[in-house]
């Protein structure tokens, strides 16, 4: 840490106003997980609860406030006695105890919430801080609604609540109305226009309803803001708040422009997102930037092809850095050729020439068939390719028909060293039906032994994996095959075993099975 000045205090307030969307309430026992868990990770300020709001919030807050060994815990208190006593009464254990004590200022808020007139709401915000005061040395003052509150009015209320004892002016943008700009121009205005400014720490709490939060948060940075309030993955009330894991590493990859430091061991950042989302049951997107399951994963074949080369052609930060363990080049229909050969060497695999091209080929067809192509995927692809890479027979086309009421049948066509050969046939069952058409076209005195299908990923679309064993005069081979046609990848299998069958009977004897002419 550099000075005072460098130094960007972060306010956790997930415990507070996370909590505050619909679903997301915690026990105390969740509670006290959370906040062991952002004190390890050097959170400043850990806004534990509304102390007045229940026995259950107050007795989180008085909890919290025994165990955290680093950070400061807060309380919320309205402007009342009442309210402001009984956060004093539950942050009293805390080694850093604050109270954050808040009035609407905005017209809006003024007349239809509170029912005051401006000279009602001074009044209220210097006896509010003055009397928590009497609690801490440590008080916030917000104005709620602050970002369509006059501004004059506003400039009054900062320049009475730092009077009055606050030591951290809250600027919240409560419904999340402000602009970037706007919001610079705010937090720059009180602090050139209000008396005594230099002496607080100015603080945003912006809030994502029309997706500004993070934007807004870092512009009331640059004009001079030294807290923000955050919580983990963003929740909170309706769009949620600025979300902790963006402001830190923004703060962290920009230094470039914002040249500012934070206390947070951003390592911790994935772990603390997924705990988070345990205890609220709230998901994570796929998409949410830092945390989100993509966000450090490369599926388009360009992308991949620039990441393999210099990952900083589409990384600006390192996954370890968020406590991520690796880049993952996602596997898909957009992936191209580099990206894939660097994945069967990773798993390894070597194929060249025209297996590569064929391997490459069947992975494309079956990325169009999947959404997520897996590392099991490949795997049975792969080996799939190599069993079948130099057959005398191949299967070239399949056409099933099955159902109630309804003979199943199949149409199919075997390449038959480079000759191809259809036949249409019925059987007691799909599998039957083909077995029975494979056995026409290439007659065959070897009987079936196992049938046997497994799926190699979950799912729906999920690839099949069918097993053949076929024995003819003693000599036994297993055959396999995959497909997300359970029906092909069996067709498959039964094929891949004849070819391993007459490979087997060359060894032995001049002649092949033979083959109907």
């Amino acid at each position: 840490m550099r000075d005072d000045k460098s130094r960007i205090r972060i306010f956790d307030t997930t415990l507070r106003d996370g909590e505050q969307s619909p679903g997301a309430a915690m026990t105390l026992e969740e509670k006290l997980d959370v906040a062991e868990f952002l004190d390890a990770m050097g959170v400043d300020i850990i806004e534990a609860g509304f102390p007045i709001s229940s026995p259950g919030d107050f007795a989180a807050v008085s909890e919290i406030s025994k165990l955290v060994k680093n950070a400061g815990v807060c309380g919320l208190a309205r402007a009342g006695f009442k309210d402001i006593e009984r956060a004093g009464e539950a942050v009293r254990g805390a080694r850093r105890p604050r109270i954050h004590t808040f009035i609407s200022t905005s017209p809006v808020h003024m007349k239809h919430k509170l029912q005051m007139g401006p000279n009602a709401v001074l009044d209220a915000v210097g006896a509010s801080v003055s009397r928590a005061r009497n609690f801490t040395d440590d008080v916030q003052w917000s104005a709620e609604d602050a970002t369509r509150t006059e501004r004059d009015f506003l400039c009054r209320c900062v320049e009475l609540a730092i009077r009055s004892g606050a030591t951290t002016i809250n600027i919240p943008d409560t419904v999340g109305y402000s602009t970037p700009q706007e919001y610079f121009e705010i937090i720059s205005m009180l602090r050139n226009r209000v008396p005594n400014a230099d002496k607080v720490i100015f603080s945003t709490h912006c809030h994502n309803d029309l997706g500004l939060a993070v934007a807004n948060s870092l512009a009331g940075v640059l004009a001079g803001a030294r807290q923000i309030e955050c919580t983990v993955n963003g929740i909170g009330e309706r769009a949620g708040n600025a979300a902790l894991e963006e402001i830190v590493m923004a703060l962290r990859v920009r230094k470039d422009l914002m040249p500012y430091e934070t206390r947070v061991k951003t390592p911790m950042l994935s772990r603390a997102s997924k705990l988070v989302s345990n205890v609220t049951g709230f998901p994570v997107q796929y998409n949410k930037a830092i945390v989100g399951k993509n966000a450090f994963s490369h599926e388009s074949g360009i992308h991949q092809d620039g990441m393999l080369k210099n990952v900083e052609t589409y990384e600006i930060m390192r996954p370890e850095d968020v406590g991520v363990k690796e880049t993952s080049l996602v596997l898909g229909k957009l992936s191209g050729r580099h990206a894939f050969r660097d994945k069967l060497e990773a798993m390894g695999y070597t194929l060249d020439g025209p297996a590569f091209a064929e391997a490459f080929k069947r992975f494309k067809d079956l990325a169009d068939k999947k959404k997520h192509v897996f590392d099991e995927d490949l795997v049975a692809l792969v080996d799939d390719e190599i069993v079948r890479g130099h057959d005398l027979i191949a299967v070239e086309n399949l056409r099933v028909e099955t159902g109630t009421n309804l003979l199943p049948g199949c149409e199919l066509t075997l390449s038959v060293d480079g000759e191809d050969r259809r036949v249409k046939t019925t059987g007691d069952g799909p599998v039957d039906a083909i077995f029975k058409a494979i056995h026409e076209i290439y007659p065959h005195t070897a009987t079936l032994q196992l049938f046997q299908i497994n799926a190699v990923t979950e799912g729906t679309d999920a690839q099949a994996t069918v097993s053949v064993r076929l024995e003819e005069n003693g000599r036994t081979v297993t055959g396999r095959g995959a497909d997300t046609d359970t029906l092909v990848a069996a067709a498959y299998a039964y094929v891949n075993a004849l070819n391993k069958l007459l490979v087997k009977r060359e060894k032995q004897a001049p002649e092949a099975l033979t083959v109907a002419r």
